[in-house]
């Protein structure tokens, strides 16, 4: 509450809103998360797009798409307390990788990173994921 007041205090209105606008990592939600995402792997020429949606199971979780270089697998994950776990599939049964990340302090929830796991191999890649 005080800090609420001291930001519409010194700077307006704009300056709560900016302020609401702008979640902590542990206050980003799913609905936060749909969208269209850009990842990059370190080590890796080659990014990927994410495309989050709503699940149509699970309210609190998310599911949809990644597209690496024309290759089109399956998605589907949860954000809890600023971290986020997302598993990829090609058939849509067997998990091929594996994404555990962390929203970005001051991202405002729009960049993730972390480490991404492939299936069948032991080196895991650093990623960053940020909201297009």
């Amino acid at each position: 509450m005080k800090a609420r007041l001291a930001a519409l205090l010194l700077g307006g209105a704009s300056a709560l809103a900016n302020a609401a606008d702008c979640p902590q990592p542990a206050e980003v939600t799913p609905l936060q998360m749909l969208g269209l995402w850009h990842a990059e792997f370190d080590g890796l020429a080659q990014g990927a797009t994410l495309l989050l949606e709503r699940h149509p199971v699970y309210a609190q979780s998310l599911r949809g798409a990644i597209n690496r270089d024309g290759e089109r697998r399956l998605v589907a994950g949860d954000i809890e307390e600023g971290e986020v776990t997302l598993e990829e599939s090609a058939d849509g049964r067997r998990i091929d990788g594996t994404w555990l990340g962390e929203v970005v302090p001051g991202s405002c929830g729009r960049e993730i990173r972390g480490s991404w796991q492939p299936r069948g191999e032991g080196k895991a890649l650093g990623f960053t994921m940020r909201k297009l």
